[in-house]
């Protein structure tokens, strides 16, 4: 019985080239989230823990910078930069070394072997997509991840210095988190214009998201008085009230830098 092979169309990958926009450091405080919530699973890889930078764009900053922050955690961990665009793929393969490598492909995530990542990083990717379309795309994700799996899918600005990201594991999705450069921020619904495609459609009322938002405003006037101490303790202060109104995921070593992260469900549009 002979095999017939692949058409064209089936091994072209999967998804559309986004605009390739990307600065050093632009998603370092995903990372450092990743680090420090994604640790044990990476620590307790039997073997050297695969990560894919999914839709790195024109530069492959990103990806170096991810494995660096890896390594912090994991000293075998290994990057593959996956990119749609040739000659994106094409510009970063001077970059790449030792446990890090650049490969054309897109949402079917093409790695060597069929190997499923425990780490899948997509930042500013689905910006451009529909709605509709990103379920099927976070379905066809965490199919790829290895059991012990973590699909990390999200917007930022262009230095930084606002972001929000949906975790997600093999069941689905987890957790939000909102996580910003504190000396930038006027209210906390600042953020709204960097929620992911998930929930950005989504900030009006009668919908989850925008009554978080809501309640997160109404929090930082509250802690308007600790502004005297810093913005950080201002925004721990909102946090932890906010905490007894939202099932918060975190803690204040987390709230100090920035962040905090929400249960899915009850963000989840409606």
């Amino acid at each position: 019985m002979h095999t017939r092979p692949p058409s064209p169309a089936a091994s072209r990958p999967v998804g559309t080239v986004t605009r390739g926009t990307t600065n050093p450091n632009r998603l370092r405080r995903m990372d450092r989230w990743i680090a420090a919530v994604h640790a044990p699973a990476l620590r307790r890889a039997d073997a050297p823990p695969v990560a894919v930078d999914l839709g790195y764009g024109a530069a492959p900053w990103t990806a170096v910078e991810l494995l660096a922050r890896l390594r912090t955690v994991r000293a075998d961990a290994r990057v593959h930069g996956v990119e749609i665009d040739p000659e994106r793929v094409a510009a970063a393969l001077p970059y790449a070394r030792e446990g890090l490598r650049f490969t054309r492909g897109g949402f079917e995530v093409p790695l060597p072997g069929g190997e499923r990542p425990l780490l899948i990083r997509a930042a500013n990717v689905l910006r451009q997509y529909g709605e509709d379309e990103v379920r099927p795309v976070w379905d066809r994700l965490r199919a790829r991840l290895a059991p012990d799996g973590l699909l990390v899918e999200g917007t930022c600005d262009e230095i930084g210095r606002r972001h929000v990201w949906v975790a997600l594991g093999p069941e689905g999705p987890r957790t939000v988190t909102f996580a910003t450069r504190l000396g930038s921020l006027d209210t906390p619904s600042d953020l709204a214009e960097r929620l992911p495609k998930a929930l950005i459609h989504r900030n009006v009322p009668g919908e989850p998201v925008h009554a978080f938002l809501r309640d997160f405003d109404r929090a930082w006037a509250a802690a308007a008085p600790y502004a005297a101490l810093g913005a950080r303790q201002r925004w721990v202060r909102a946090v932890r009230a906010l905490a007894g109104e939202w099932p918060v995921a975190d803690g204040p070593r987390r709230w100090r830098q920035g962040e905090v992260t929400v249960r899915w469900e009850a963000l989840a549009p409606r």
